[in-house]
């Protein structure tokens, strides 16, 4: 069976189009409160959203879809994903809801789910909710209808958990950070979370007004972080995406670090302190200088498929704790169970302070290849796996870059699109042999 409403992370789309609609939203709080009823008499959900207009409208109309199915609704309101995934674990919930579309322009909005155990749900659970969708409503009656309350202090509870992650023996102290929220579901968390720990915060992207979400802000948006560090002279910047779930980092001279590049740090600062890493988890997209610098380590890498669901399950079947992707969503499992941009940032500046090192040093003899590339529009319905001429030029072009690059072809998942990677220490190779393997493409 395939999934119809479902993608990577959730349901997403565009606000007052199919399938981000009332309508449709309360009937997929009711099914979803079917299929929770089927292991539960009476099951409480959280139901928690980032800071776009649309909020209130999704908000309402899953209450009322879960109501209707005799389910117990409990609204965090504002609060970052991975806060929506702890407060599940937490408060013994059936199930954590977020209304968000990430990084995402404020017409965007989303619903995605979270396990009792702060978990993503596997694809099965998501089709039994697709199957339920197919089927007429069963409406309980006004005895059995489901009640709605309001947890206050979601925002304290969250902040208190982030800070415990952070080692007890050291702080902020002394340290200036600039803190971009994205104007998103982080606005009112994460200052306080660094401030609480001894730094002098001064915010960016902390003042939401609906409509300014990921509005040249945030992890997407870095260049207003790099500005702001300068400006104030900070030592470090940290931008959240607009649910809080992704991280960049800009230290003092302005520089950008990426995912990889952290999640390397994290794991180094582990080994430093004589904790167990086997491996690492990435994706196919993740910097080959990474990879090698991690295995000159002893440290195994393997690649998942592009998504952080995808690195999440990887990690579970190997029994590992480390994962990211150079987007900025990272995963440390022994302190969250899923991906946390407030986390994670804590998890880099304990590397910093605990070494007496800034993350350039930490990363000196690791410099990331060069990567190119190249779009390629395809015909639809087009199986680039035929292709020949394609096949012998990747072959070509991978004996050429032996254990100095690499090439990487896929196709996108939402257009009809042949996505073109190579990497190289030279960027020059990489732009040369990405061209002839798209020309080859093209071609066709």
């Amino acid at each position: 069976m395939s999934r119809t409403y479902f993608g990577t992370d959730g349901i997403r789309g565009t606000v007052g189009q199919a399938p981000i609609t009332p309508d449709f939203v309360l009937r997929l709080a009711h099914a979803v409160g079917r299929v929770l009823k089927r292991r539960e008499q009476r099951p409480t959900v959280l139901i928690g959203k980032d800071t776009r207009i649309s909020g209130y409208m999704l908000e309402s109309a899953l209450e009322s879809g879960f109501n209707s199915a005799g389910v117990d609704v409990v609204l965090l309101g504002p609060l970052p994903t991975p806060g929506v995934a702890y407060l599940t674990r937490a408060q013994r919930a059936s199930l954590g809801v977020v209304i968000s579309a990430s990084h995402n322009a404020y017409p965007d909005n989303g619903i995605k789910f979270f396990s009792a155990q702060g978990t993503k749900l596997p694809d099965e659970w998501e089709m039994a909710v697709e199957a339920a969708l197919a089927e007429p409503p069963a409406w309980a009656d006004s005895a059995t209808l489901g009640k709605a309350r309001r947890l206050d202090d979601a925002p304290g509870r969250y902040i208190e958990f982030c800070k415990s992650t952070f080692a007890s023996d050291l702080s902020l102290r002394g340290l200036s950070i600039v803190v971009d929220a994205a104007n998103g579901a982080a606005y009112h968390i994460a200052p306080k979370v660094f401030h609480e720990l001894g730094a002098e915060v001064h915010g960016i992207g902390c003042s939401p007004d609906g409509l300014n979400i990921n509005d040249k802000v945030g992890a997407t948006h870095p260049a207003a972080l790099v500005e702001a560090v300068k400006a104030r002279g900070a030592q470090f910047g940290i931008a959240l995406d607009g649910d809080a779930d992704r991280l960049q980092l800009v230290d003092s001279s302005g520089r950008l670090f990426n995912g990889d590049e952290l999640l390397y740090i994290m794991t180094i600062d582990r080994l430093a302190h004589g904790e167990q890493v086997p491996g690492v988890v990435g994706t196919l997209m993740t910097n080959m200088a990474v990879e090698v610098a991690l295995k000159a380590r002893g440290v195994e890498f393997v690649r998942a498929k592009v998504g952080d669901r995808y690195v999440l399950e990887e990690l579970e079947q190997r029994g590992w704790l480390l994962g990211g992707e150079g987007s900025g969503h990272l995963l440390a499992l022994d302190k969250h169970t899923t991906g946390d941009g407030l986390i994670s940032a804590l998890q880099v500046l304990k590397a910093c302070a605990r070494s007496g090192k800034l993350p350039a040093e930490l990363l000196e003899g690791v410099t990331l290849f060069p990567q190119t590339l190249i779009n390629v529009r395809m015909a639809g319905g087009e199986d680039w796996r035929q292709n020949r001429a394609l096949a012998e030029e990747t072959k070509r072009a991978e004996a050429e870059l032996g254990d100095h690059g690499r090439v990487l072809i896929r196709a996108s998942g939402t257009e009809p699109v042949l996505r073109v990677m190579v990497e190289a220490r030279d960027a020059g190779q990489a732009q040369r042999t990405a061209e002839r393997l798209a020309d080859t493409v093209r071609a066709r």
